[in-house]
C-alpha cells in the first residue's frame, strides 16, 4: 500500500480512492455514488466562523453507526498507575521541582499502541475542553483488528524510536523520528510497525486546535511553511471480520465490536484531517548580531487559549541551526517562565545539558521553576571561541503550556525519575569580582 499526501495546511481537501466516489455538487445527494453511505466528520460547532470551521463529508462502505455498545477497557496485564488516563491530575500533589526522566523501556510482552501508552503528566479540564496531557508510548506489535479513536482530545505523535504506519479512516501517514503526526478528535485510526517496536512522546490537547502560529514582524516567511503539511490521500480498508473499536471518552476507554473494518471511507473532501510534517524543513529563525530572541521563533505548531499570546499549548523544537552571535553566552539562558515546559529528546544532545538529557527521556521545568544550562554546559559556553557554530544533530523539543503541568503518580514514583536532577546545578560558583 503506497502513502499518498496532498500538500498545506488548513486547505479543503477532496480525494477519492475509486474514480466517482466523490459526488459533484452536492454533500449527500439522495443516493451517494458507488451505493456509499454519505457523513459528515465535524470539527468544531456548526457555526463557527467560516474561517476557523472545520469538517469533512466522508463517503463509507458502511456508516460509523454500525457497532455493538461500548464497555470499559483496560489492557490485560497493565498496572492501573500506567494506563493511558486523563484529568484531573490531582493523584500527587505537584511539587515545584525540576524533574528529569530517563526514556521508559520498550515492553518485552507483546504491547500495541493503544496498550502502550503511558500518561507522565497534564493539565487542564478535558470537559471544559482546556490544557493538555504528556503521553510516552511503547509498542512491539501491530494493533491488527483493534482501531481507536480519542473524542477527548488531537493527538500530536512525535517517533523518537521506530518509524509506525498511521492507517486512519482518511489516509495512510507513515512518520518516523524527526516527524510528527496530529491526529484530529474523533479520528478512526490504526498504527502499525515498520522497525518491530517504537517509542515516542504524544501530547492531548483538549484545547483549541493546534494551528500555524502568527509570525508578526518576521513577515510573510519563516518558521513553518504550510505547504509543508501533508495530508493523506483517500484510502480504505473492505474487510468484513470482527474487530474492535476503542475509544478514549471522558477521560476512560471504552471498546465496542463491530463486524468490519471503520476504515472504510472509500473518499472525502473537507478540511478535517489527519497531517505530518517533517520538522527538519522547519525554517529556523535566529540572531545575526547578538544576544538571542526568546525561544517563540522556534514554534511549529500553537492552540491558543482565550488570552491573545498565551498558549494552551506551543509546540516548540530545536533542530539543526547556526549560532553566530557576537558577545552572547549561546545555550539557552538561566531562565524562569509563566509557562510550563515539558521537553523531550528525539535524537542527538540538547546544547544545554548534552549529559543525562537523552533521547526518549523527558524533563519537567514548570511555571516559575529555574532553569538553565547545568555547570558543564555553562561553562563550555562561557570559555568557548565565539566563531560561526553549526549544531548538528539534534532534535529536541517543548510542549509548552500556560497551566502548571501536574506529574502522574506514575511518573513521580517510576525507577525511570532521576532522584539527582536538581545536582547538575550545585556546582554553579560565586564568580562575582566586585566589591
Amino acid at each position: 500500500m503506497g502513502m499518498n499526501y496532498q500538500t498545506g495546511f488548513g486547505n479543503e481537501f477532496a480525494t477519492e480512492a475509486v474514480a466517482g466516489a466523490l459526488p459533484v455538487g452536492r454533500n449527500s445527494p439522495q443516493k451517494a455514488p458507488l451505493g456509499l453511505y454519505a457523513e459528515q466528520l465535524s470539527g468544531t460547532a456548526f457555526t463557527v466562523p467560516r474561517s476557523g470551521n472545520k469538517r469533512t463529508w466522508t463517503y463509507r462502505i458502511r456508516p460509523s453507526v454500525i457497532h455493538k455498545p461500548f464497555v470499559p477497557f483496560a489492557p490485560a496485564g497493565k498496572p492501573a498507575g500506567e494506563l493511558f488516563r486523563s484529568s484531573p491530575f490531582d493523584e500527587v500533589i505537584t511539587a515545584p521541582n525540576q524533574l528529569r526522566w530517563n526514556p521508559l523501556p520498550v515492553p518485552e510482552e507483546p504491547t500495541d499502541f493503544v496498550e502502550g501508552i503511558t500518561t507522565i503528566a497534564g493539565n487542564g479540564d478535558l470537559y471544559s475542553q482546556a490544557g493538555i496531557a504528556v503521553h510516552i508510548y511503547r509498542c512491539n506489535r501491530g494493533m491488527g483488528n483493534r482501531y481507536f479513536y480519542n473524542a477527548d482530545g488531537e493527538m500530536l505523535i512525535v517517533p523518537e524510536l521506530g518509524r509506525i504506519g498511521i492507517l486512519t479512516e482518511l489516509g495512510a501517514i507513515q512518520i518516523g523520528p524527526g516527524e510528527v503526526a496530529v491526529i484530529p478528535r474523533g479520528v478512526r485510526f490504526k498504527v502499525e510497525l515498520a522497525d518491530g517496536q517504537a517509542r515516542g512522546y504524544i501530547c492531548e490537547n483538549y484545547g483549541a486546535q493546534f494551528r500555524l502560529p502568527d509570525l508578526g514582524p518576521i513577515g510573510a516567511n519563516g518558521l513553518a511553511n504550510p505547504r509543508d503539511f501533508e495530508t493523506p490521500v483517500a484510502w480504505y480498508e473492505d474487510k468484513d471480520e470482527p474487530c474492535e473499536i476503542v475509544q478514549k471518552f471522558g477521560g476512560n476507554l471504552w471498546s465496542c465490536e463491530t463486524d468490519h473494518s471503520p476504515l472504510d471511507v472509500v473518499a472525502w473532501h473537507g478540511n478535517y484531517a489527519p497531517y505530518r510534517y517533517d520538522l527538519r524543513r522547519f525554517n529556523t529563525i535566529g540572531s545575526i548580531s547578538f544576544d538571542h530572541p526568546d525561544p517563540s521563533i522556534f514554534t511549529v505548531l500553537t492552540s491558543p487559549s482565550g488570552e491573545a499570546g498565551v498558549a494552551n499549548c506551543d509546540f516548540v523544537i530545536f533542530p539543526d541551526r547556526w549560532l553566530v552571535g557576537e558577545d552572547t553566552f549561546r545555550p539557552p539562558w538561566y531562565h524562569r517562565n509563566t509557562m510550563s515546559e515539558y521537553m523531550g529528546l528525539i535524537y542527538g544532545q540538547y546544547d544545554a545539558k548534552e549529559e543525562g538529557f537523552v533521547p526518549g527521556g523527558g524533563s519537567l521545568h514548570n511555571q516559575m521553576s529555574a532553569h538553565g544550562p547545568d555547570l558543564e554546559a555553562f561553562e563550555k559556553a562561557s570559555n568557548a571561541e565565539l566563531k560561526p557554530q553549526k549544531l548538528a544533530g539534534t532534535m529536541a523539543f517543548m510542549f509548552e503550556s500556560r497551566y502548571i503541568i501536574r506529574p502522574t503518580r506514575f511518573a513521580m514514583e517510576c525507577p525511570e525519575l532521576q532522584p539527582d536532577y536538581y545536582a547538575v546545578w550545585q556546582g554553579l560558583k560565586k564568580n562575582f569580582s566586585g566589591k
